[in-house]
């Protein structure tokens, strides 16, 4: 039997990062690390009511639904709360195929091997195009 909301939200420590927690959103199919945002108890709450990755923008100070101007939203398949409660991994069904507003697949694109940066990233879509910045 899985837990209740209000279960999992006893299990989250939000206090210890200041309201905060650190959000990891993993693909459930292939397992790859998409990327690391942040979250807050509404962003949470929301993102258990809509099905999909809700999070907590620090640097907009303001929620973001992942997706909500590229398309590319990441639906909720399961949510794991780490020992300490300040940490989340969501395993989610990446929509669109990228997870990084540069247009990228993943976050983590840039690889240091001997000290040199190689890009291994795979390009989705152009940024330019779809933020129309």
């Amino acid at each position: 039997m899985s837990p209740d909301r209000s279960d999992l939200f006893s299990l989250v420590d939000f206090e210890k990062g200041g309201g905060l927690v650190t959000a990891i959103a993993q693909d459930d199919a292939t397992g790859e690390i998409l990327m690391v945002a942040y979250m807050n108890a509404e962003s949470l709450r929301r993102s258990l009511e809509k099905g999909e990755a809700v999070y907590w923008s620090r640097s907009r100070g303001k929620f973001w639904h992942k997706g909500e101007e590229s398309g590319n939203v990441q639906k909720l398949k399961g949510i794991y709360v780490d020992c300490d409660g300040d940490a989340l991994v969501l395993r989610v069904e990446q929509i669109g195929g990228a997870a990084c507003h540069t247009g990228k697949r993943n976050c983590f694109f840039r690889r240091i091997d001997r000290g040199r940066v190689e890009d291994v990233g795979v390009q989705v879509f152009d940024p330019a195009e779809v933020y129309k910045k």
